[in-house]
């Protein structure tokens, strides 16, 4: 089912206008019907609707299901990813926002190979949220993950310093038992970081200044990854402990 993103001024009584880019997509490239059904995400609310009419100024939907179904997650993901080679950040934001992330924020760290000036900055960020776009829809996400502007590792940190928890896959001698630590103690409504290094890694420096900060350094397990791989492989886990302890509380809240 097609999923659409619209915002309440397109909304009168129980019925959606749909103008402009999506107008288009719906008429002249999906050929939709009247009588078709489809969802519209507004301001994270997913509604089924249904196509009444057709004309080259509108789609007019009425609405069939309000609250009809909410794809996000119990908690909010942060992803730091450093800034890789080639496109591999377009992988990276796409299967991030696939797998429920909130908000993905690109990093500029002292290996990153890529280095982006003002003006490629605007043209990469501008690139970067319409793949999230494309990605919340395919997804059926209610709404659509922000990419920010792209950030100095310390101003990084300093973001991250208002997360519940903050995560960094990183050496550590505790192994998956730290990681089993932490991702236990994430709980519904905790907003989620998660700190991805480059190709090259991290510096010890910046490890140094996201333990004083008080992120807590995590294992992806004994294998050495390639930063996208990371980066899906964190959000990943960080998914599907929130997706646990979610339908554990639900069932929790059944037998009480």
């Amino acid at each position: 089912m097609y999923n659409f993103f619209v915002d309440d001024g397109n909304r009168i009584g129980d019925k959606y206008f749909i103008t402009g880019g999506d107008l288009n997509h719906i008429k002249n490239v999906l050929r939709m019907k009247p009588g078709d059904e489809f969802l519209i995400s507004d301001g994270g609310t997913g509604n089924l609707c249904r196509i009444e009419s057709i004309s080259d100024e509108a789609v007019t939907a009425v609405i069939i299901a309000e609250n009809y179904k909410n794809a996000e997650l119990p908690i909010k993901i942060y992803l730091f990813q450093g800034l890789p080679k080639a496109d591999k950040m377009e992988l990276i934001i796409q299967k991030s926002v696939e797998l429920g992330a909130y908000q993905i924020i690109p990093v500029e760290m002292k290996r990153c190979v890529v280095r982006l000036d003002e003006k490629r900055k605007s043209s990469k960020l501008a690139r970067w949220q319409a793949i999230s776009e494309s990605a919340a829809k395919q997804s059926k996400r209610s709404i659509i993950p922000s990419v920010s502007e792209v950030m100095s590792f310390r101003d990084a940190v300093e973001t991250a310093k208002t997360l519940d928890l903050v995560l960094v896959p990183y050496e550590n001698e505790r192994g998956m038992a730290a990681t089993k630590e932490a991702l236990s103690e994430i709980k519904n409504g905790m907003s989620v970081g998660i700190f991805i290094g480059t190709e090259g890694g991290f510096e010890r420096s910046e490890i140094e200044l996201a333990e004083k900060s008080g992120m807590r350094l995590v294992s992806l397990g004994e294998r050495i990854l390639r930063t996208e791989t990371a980066a899906i492989t964190a959000v990943s886990m960080c998914m599907l402990a929130a997706e646990f302890n979610n339908a554990a509380e639900k069932k929790d809240e059944k037998i009480t």
